[in-house]
């Protein structure tokens, strides 16, 4: 038998990039930089693999309404056109959310196809609040599709996005679909698109049976091969629209019988599809001029693509703790943010580095408080439970030093701590500025004071100051 051959493809975590960008590779033990994206050329790849290969099925995991100005400004009504026009099949959520449930449906509605979800719950009832799953009928095969949205999105996110509604990891739930499919629906394979993270995912694949096909994303990873687990075959693509991730499969009597994977970058040398181009123009044309001024020049290369501390964000700590005579600052572990190459510094640049402009803030903190916070924030990134990892990299600090390990439990990683090479004391109160609650979780500190400038305008207000900025990692997370 020769089965019957089915074409995947995934994009994850673009987070609003619409036009080409900076991205980051890695050539041996050096850094390269260079240009990747958008969704024209996107466009490009999807239609000629769809003219090679007619059954083919298109998904987006997510965190794609969302994440630079000209999507933000709109609230994210700017990207339905261009994403209507790329006909993907469906998609599952995560930042999407920070624009409150209410607008975030009114965004899907517009939609030319569903959003899913057996995760995301309204309080009132407990009922869903998106559509669990689809299915597909393709060269005669029936695909059962489930959605899975991130579950961290009333966990550590601004409780703006979670209003009303709750979210659960979706592995209790899982099965029951996958049942429901496969012995009511008969469908021939069984994919799950899918926004926890990729150790969450390979965990959840190597305790629910049945999975064919996983969709990963929300961790930024770039698998150049599958993972295998529980004959489970699971992907991911990058981030930034800068990868698409392609799976070939043949099918048999309801099983995968091989399959091939290519991990494709989005270069710089494809095409543009000349309608999503003119879809994409028409967004960002009026906004071009303003946010292509230069604003300054940064000596080194500013990216979020290491765990412990990243210059990108070093450049932002700078900023926020020059508005303020706070003794320490913190901002949140973001993945996203397209890279910065030494050189100038663009408006657009400050923006997809902090795209939701918060105000820069001040809050008074213990030592124990403290201690307890990025103990906290160590086990969120690092816990031996990947259903405990709750998203992002660890929070980004200036003005102290921590020693850590890895391998301890929770509440036991921290070795030594010092605030501005001062061991820390634990009863002492400290004055700390940080960005959004993800800097500085609500329950945690007293006397809180927003200040009258935003993230961005402290930004460039460092750079008017400094002009060409230095913001080299400082060894500030140490593990030992």
């Amino acid at each position: 038998m020769s089965g019957t051959d089915l074409t995947i493809l995934q994009m994850n975590d673009s987070h609003g990039y619409l036009d080409i960008h900076q991205e980051l590779f890695w050539d041996g033990k050096h850094a390269k930089y260079e240009l990747t994206g958008g969704y024209s050329r996107i466009a490009t790849i999807f239609n000629e693999i769809k003219k090679e290969i007619p059954n083919t099925l298109i998904f987006d995991c997510g965190d794609t309404i969302h994440g630079t100005y000209p999507v933000v400004k709109t609230n994210g009504k700017a990207m339905i056109p261009i994403l209507n026009q790329l006909d993907f099949d469906a998609m599952t959520a995560h930042w999407e959310f920070a624009y409150g449930l209410d607008h975030f449906k009114v965004l899907v509605k517009n939609l030319n196809y569903p959003m899913l979800a057996i995760n995301c719950y309204y309080k009132s009832n407990n009922k869903l609040v998106f559509e669990p799953f689809i299915i597909k009928e393709v060269g005669g095969l029936r695909i059962g599709i489930i959605g899975i949205a991130a579950t961290i999105v009333d966990k550590v996110m601004p409780s703006s996005f979670s209003k009303g509604i709750y979210f659960t990891l979706g592995n209790k739930e899982l099965p029951y679909h996958i049942e429901k499919l496969r012995n009511d629906e008969k469908v021939d394979l069984i994919l799950v698109i899918s926004h926890l993270g990729f150790p969450q995912e390979m965990k959840l694949a190597n305790e629910v049976e049945g999975i064919d096909v996983l969709l990963s994303s929300h961790t930024h990873n770039r698998l150049y091969e599958p993972a295998i687990i529980n004959d489970t075959i699971i992907i991911q693509s990058g981030c930034h629209g800068s990868f698409i991730g392609r799976l070939n499969i043949n099918i048999i009597g309801g099983r995968v019988s091989k399959f091939n994977h290519q991990l494709i970058t989005v270069k710089e040398s494809i095409k543009p599809d000349p309608q999503v181009e003119e879809l994409v123009d028409r967004v960002i044309k009026h906004d071009r001029e303003w946010l292509n001024q230069v604003v300054g020049y940064t000596n080194t290369a500013l990216n979020r693509n290491t765990i412990l501390e990243s210059t990108m964000d070093n450049f932002l700590l700078k900023s926020i703790l020059a508005e303020n005579e706070a003794q320490i600052a913190f901002s949140n572990g973001w993945r996203y943010g397209a890279p910065i190459p030494i050189g100038e510094i663009t408006l657009n640049d400050l923006y997809n580095i902090i795209p939701v402009n918060p105000p820069v803030s001040t809050v008074e903190l213990t030592g124990k408080e403290i201690w307890m916070m990025m103990e906290e924030n160590l086990e969120h990134t690092f816990s031996r439970d990947p259903y405990k990892q709750m998203g992002g990299y660890i929070k980004r600090c200036m003005g102290l030093n921590i020693y850590f390990k890895v391998e301890n439990p929770k509440w036991h990683r921290i070795q030594e701590f010092f605030i501005q090479g001062k061991r820390l004391q634990m009863d002492k109160t400290y004055q700390a500025a940080y960005v959004t609650s993800q800097g500085v979780p609500n329950n945690y500190g007293k006397n809180r004071k927003q200040k009258d400038i935003h993230a961005v305008e402290a930004l460039k207000n460092y750079l008017n100051n400094e002009n060409h900025i230095n913001a080299d990692l400082l060894g500030t997370i140490i593990p030992i």
